[in-house]
């Protein structure tokens, strides 16, 4: 899901290119993408695969690597095609534009060397130049949730937790207690954001410190309390997503990716990563035993977030 959110960009560069085309968006993840933007959003099942296989299309692009996705791309009828397919048996570069995306998801050494955020790997495999264009994500003002937030008090959010792929990413209780307790001393709102994964954890921390924690909830919903936050701290997740979808401000906590792949700017927000190197690129269990995530510490988190929004 969140790949779809920063695949948006694309849209409005082929609005620009295309004014009078139609797009239509075919997807495992539908409900993230904004329908007034998007002329067909499709689930990919079976009626929706068998409309996209019988549609003469001028441009189609696919830039899932997974094989069904190639699949539906070697089968479908266009002009032009863009990104990656399924050619025996195994997925493929369709052009020599997608050669440099295809080695960074095959070769570590390739992967580390790269400096390119993914928007702007994704615009030049179709052939642009990408220049800052936004994500498209709906904040759902409209649907009427409350929140029982002090606005005059700077919302700083806190997504504590990563799913379950790549556990190295996780921090540790005891270093969210002390972030917590350094937020409070300035008088913020500190708001505790998960899904059900983070249920046990965000209601513990609500304990040790007082946070405010309203639950977890429906995807619209959870984007919709996302944006009641002036900024928002998480580790490389889908919140990471929503929060660059909404525009928000954002301290991203990293520590087994390539930096560079994540399209914070600094007019956005600022990334912070462990003093402590990290052994384990792209891994989902720690090398040494004991997560180098242990070396980010609160202090230097805290002095990130000062840096990029004025919280007192």
């Amino acid at each position: 899901m969140g790949d779809v959110i920063r695949t948006t960009p694309l849209i409005i560069k082929l609005r620009e290119l295309y004014p009078e085309a139609k797009f239509t968006w075919i997807t495992l993840t539908p409900d993230i993408l904004p329908k007034t933007d998007i002329h067909e959003v499709l689930d990919f099942e079976l009626k929706n695969i068998l409309y996209i296989q019988k549609v003469r299309w001028d441009l189609a692009i696919n830039l899932d690597k997974d094989r069904e996705a190639g699949a539906l791309m070697d089968e479908i009828s266009a002009k032009q095609k863009f990104g990656f397919t399924l050619k025996d048996g195994a997925m493929q570069p369709i052009n020599e534009l997608a050669h440099h995306k295809f080695k960074t998801g095959l070769f570590d050494d390739v992967s580390k060397a790269n400096t390119k955020s993914y928007p702007q790997e994704i615009f030049e495999i179709c052939g642009y130049e990408y220049q800052g264009e936004p994500y498209l994500l709906e904040n759902h003002e409209d649907k009427g949730y409350k929140w029982d937030l002090d606005k005059s008090k700077t919302t700083i959010g806190l997504n504590t937790g990563c799913g379950d792929r790549w556990t190295t990413r996780l921090w540790s209780t005891e270093k969210w207690v002390e972030l917590i307790k350094l937020l409070q001393q300035k008088n913020a709102n500190v708001l505790l954001l998960g899904g059900k994964q983070e249920d046990e954890r965000n209601q513990e921390l609500q304990k040790l410190t007082g946070a405010l924690y309203f639950g977890y909830f429906p995807l619209q919903q959870f984007i919709n309390l996302v944006n009641q936050c002036e900024l928002i701290v998480t580790q490389v997740t889908m919140a990471m997503h929503i929060t660059l979808g909404l525009g928000k401000k954002i301290v991203l906590m990293n520590n087994i990716f390539n930096p560079y792949e994540f399209n914070v700017t600094e007019k956005y927000g600022t990334i912070v990563q462990p003093d402590k190197a990290c052994k384990c690129y792209y891994r989902g269990q720690c090398v040494d035993g004991i997560s180098c995530m242990e070396n980010l510490y609160a202090e230097k988190v805290y002095e990130a977030i000062e840096h990029v929004v004025n919280i007192s």
